[in-house]
């Protein structure tokens, strides 16, 4: 079985999206982690559907993040997981605040990998 790249930023943007939940819940107000987790979920769910309608509607292509074409695509790809565990880091310094926006950020960029991980598995069937 060969995992695709796109498939494998997805896996590794959600493992960073999880830090990040768990840095806000550990470290932000008290009592959040349930709205956190379906914050990600719901903002995850949407986003692709949602983004592939924007595209149409604005006549944008839809793109791969990671694509043989590019070389250095896979290289600027890793900014995805690499700024989701960086805003994990901001619960640790100011502790104690909702941190729901860096969660639906997390979401987004989550959701984008996603997006781009269907569409490789679309094109490849």
């Amino acid at each position: 079985m060969r995992l695709e790249p796109n498939a494998l930023l997805a896996v590794t943007t959600g493992c960073s999206l999880g830090v990040l939940i768990g840095s806000a819940a550990i470290f932000g107000a008290p009592g959040l982690l349930l709205k956190y987790v379906i914050i990600a979920v719901i903002v995850t769910a949407a986003f692709p559907p949602l983004n592939a309608i924007m595209r149409r509607r604005m006549g944008l292509p839809t793109t791969k993040i990671i694509t043989l074409e590019s070389e250095r695509s896979a290289m600027w790809a890793t900014l995805y997981p690499a700024m989701i565990t960086l805003l994990a880091i901001v619960p640790l310094i100011f502790s104690g605040r909702d941190y729901g926006i860096l969660i639906i950020v997390g979401a987004v960029w989550f959701g984008g990998t996603i997006s781009s991980a269907l569409l490789e598995r679309k094109e490849s069937h």
